[in-house]
């Protein structure tokens, strides 16, 4: 009796590749793994891979058991610390794994963080510094909101898929729908107008980075104000000001250089605290 033919109407598991465009379009974060090399007696060959979500193994497979169980908890932990950086890690399956398999992976792990969950940056204020910092900070791997009363700084704004613009009579209101993980930038036209969003960024949240643009005078001016409105002195000293690294002139573009670098710098030191490196 000849064997049934294949139904050619019923549905065929997707690829990784097919699953990885739909998590793009969907904008779901993900890590791609990758088996890159074996050594000896392994669960799976080279070439092989997995997708991961925060939620696990979304399709593939890196070859089972507790390799891809540890591997799936790794990708799991770059997602929630929304890292970019791809890793590259050598397992010994008996000693590093816990198999009883004598051999050992080398696995590559390649976050893919969705447009939202990516490094959130939120920037009061869209004058010529702003202008200079957002041409440096859009290509990164981040989230830019840039928010100012006026349309028509506003409109000089770069177009960019990872940029939202948002125009308020009054900024300081956005403060409380940011993501507890931004980064806040008063870079308004004055003092008078940076002072509001202060006092909400430094007396109803924890952000990991507040800064002004200006000099130790207005910075001191800040701390006064700030402290006679009645934020406790703890917390008034809690934003940087001047922003920005000490180098450079006071050209815009070398400001912007150097508030990038300062970003960059406590961006790496909030993800890898002292210690937590390998």
């Amino acid at each position: 009796m000849p064997p049934p033919e294949a139904d050619a109407t019923a549905p065929t598991a997707p690829t990784v590749y097919e699953q990885l465009v739909a998590l793009e379009r969907e904008n779901t974060s993900f890590v791609l793994v990758v088996l890159v090399e074996t050594l000896g007696s392994t669960p799976q060959d080279p070439g092989a891979k997995m997708l991961v979500t925060a939620t696990g193994r979304q399709v593939g497979t890196v070859g089972g058991g507790r390799v891809e169980a540890q591997a799936i908890a790794l990708a799991q932990e770059m997602l929630a610390a929304a890292g970019p950086e791809p890793r590259f890690v050598n397992w010994t399956l008996k000693t590093d794994v816990g198999m009883t398999c004598g051999g050992s992976v080398k696995l590559y792990f390649e976050p893919h963080i969705a447009a939202g969950a990516a490094w959130p940056i939120a920037i009061f204020g869209a004058g010529h510094v702003a202008q200079a910092l957002l041409r440096v900070l859009l290509p990164l791997p981040c989230s830019v909101t840039v928010c100012d009363s006026r349309a028509e700084w506003l409109e000089q704004l770069p177009p960019a898929r990872n940029l939202r613009v948002v125009r308020h009579d009054n900024p300081a209101e956005l403060v409380a729908t940011l993501p507890a993980r931004s980064f806040v930038l008063c870079m308004t036209k004055g003092h008078s107008s940076d002072l509001p969003i202060l006092q909400r960024a430094l007396g109803e949240h924890e952000f990991p980075f507040v800064g002004a643009i200006g000099s130790d005078a207005k910075a001191a001016v800040l701390r006064r104000e700030l402290i006679a409105a009645g934020l406790p002195p703890d917390r008034a000293e809690k934003f940087h000001c001047p922003l920005g690294l000490d180098f450079g002139t006071n050209h815009p573009h070398e400001i912007a250089l150097s508030i990038a670098a300062q970003l960059l710098q406590e961006r790496d030191r909030v993800r890898h605290p002292a210690g937590a490196r390998a």
